[in-house]
């Protein structure tokens, strides 16, 4: 049993913290323990971006193989009105799980798209034939997608904008060519600024901001936003737990005009 001390006088006598002082102590104290909860059952700072359904209708998920096998019919149903799907990666990688969710997700009612992680250490024409060899396109489709982001080492040393945008303009010149649609850009933050603004106005931009609404740096707008990289939905049991959500911004009329063309 822990023996109970009575706060002490301070020195010149005046007294200890008072009742109140002791309240608001207490609950700092249960806040930052409910704050570090947070922190572990996300895997990170907690996410905050919660957009209006209203101002944002049109909402959708990306995915990978980190997603397992999909139950593509229960996913559709939690509304979603789109899917991008990863496809490949760099010059000879491609994602094990495409094929599958590429089937399965056109028979469902989602608009889907797929998508390339942009590799700085390969040429663009082998990254060009690995997605164009592995997407299939299909009448209706959305655009093709190239995720441009800093990774492993490339974060400490990022590779100079004027190599990298040589590569990337010649990459989305190749897509465009062969499937008839504008690509669109993903890109992080850091990476935009670094490669992507004040250039590629001619391109829609799908930018990342899990903390807060995206402002880009050059005054554009964007096209579609990833808002949370820890959404949970039914119908997938893969090594993430999460899901990686977004929105269009546009009206539903919008989106189903919408093409890339």
């Amino acid at each position: 049993m822990k023996q109970y001390f009575p706060f002490p006088r301070r020195p010149g006598g005046a007294p200890g913290p008072s009742k109140p002082a002791v309240a608001v102590g207490f609950l700092a104290a249960v806040l930052l323990a409910a704050a570090a909860v947070s922190l572990w059952v996300s895997g990170g700072l907690p996410r905050l971006n919660a957009p209006s359904p209203a101002r944002y209708p049109v909402r959708g998920v990306d995915v990978s193989a980190y997603q397992g096998q999909i139950d593509w019919p229960l996913l559709a149903e939690q509304g979603i009105s789109f899917a991008f799907i990863k496809a490949t990666e760099g010059s000879g990688s491609a994602d094990p799980n495409f094929q599958y969710n590429w089937t399965q997700a056109r028979q469902t009612g989602l608009r889907i798209g797929a998508y390339h992680f942009f590799s700085f250490d390969s040429g663009a024409d082998t990254q060009a034939e690995n997605f164009i060899r592995t997407v299939e396109p299909f009448e209706g489709m959305l655009p093709p997608v190239v995720d441009v982001e800093l990774y492993g080492e490339k974060k400490l040393r990022p590779p100079p904008r004027e190599a990298v945008t040589e590569q990337l303009s010649l990459l989305l010149q190749r897509l465009e060519e062969h499937y008839g649609m504008r690509p669109v850009i993903y890109a992080t933050g850091s990476a935009y600024e670094r490669y992507l603004a004040g250039g590629y106005g001619e391109y829609d931009i799908w930018i990342r901001n899990v903390f807060f609404s995206p402002r880009l740096g050059d005054g554009r707008d964007w096209t579609f936003w990833q808002y949370t990289d820890r959404g949970r939905l039914a119908g997938y049991e893969g090594e993430e737990p999460f899901i990686d959500l977004n929105v269009f911004n546009g009206a539903i009329e919008e989106f189903a005009a919408y093409s890339g063309r």
